[in-house]
């Protein structure tokens, strides 16, 4: 088991298979020693997580929300490392689209989900350069999607 993957079992987080492209796309793309990782929708064990900040759902959710998109980021990682996650050096970037209402404010604060949580797993290798801004809709009515660049060995 690689350092990252005992921080994330303390964490109580086991990452899942990564998910497949729902389109004519894939699902990252590895350019010299960057994984640039398409975006990844909020979802867990038991499916979408659908909703709308502003709306239906309130920020602590949409962190949550958030949070499982990192989860997924970290998978598509791991995939694009051969199974390898030693070979994960940094998070360098995540842009965070946020399925808000006109009105809502607090994108950044959602995006701390997935932040906060690759802090959590990485120290301070999860530390990145970022983006979080409002979508007036997003694919299948998913609360967040993320989509990331990470630096491999």
């Amino acid at each position: 088991m690689t350092a990252i993957e005992t921080r994330l079992a303390e964490l109580g987080v086991t990452l899942p298979d990564a998910p497949a492209p729902a389109a004519n796309y894939v699902p990252f793309v590895v350019v010299g020693n960057l994984v640039h990782v398409s975006g990844q929708i909020s979802q867990n064990a038991n499916g979408l997580i659908k909703g709308r900040l502003g709306d239906d759902m309130d920020v602590a959710a949409g962190a949550e929300a958030a949070k499982s998109c990192a989860i997924s980021l970290l998978a598509q990682v791991k995939k694009a490392c051969g199974g390898d996650l030693s070979r994960l050096k940094r998070a360098v970037k995540l842009v965070g689209f946020v399925n808000s209402t006109a009105d809502f404010t607090d994108q950044p604060k959602v995006i701390n989900g997935a932040s906060d949580f690759l802090v959590a797993a990485l120290g301070d290798a999860g530390r990145h350069a970022r983006s979080a801004v409002s979508a007036a809709s997003l694919p299948l009515g998913v609360a967040v999607e993320i989509e990331g660049i990470f630096e491999i060995a």
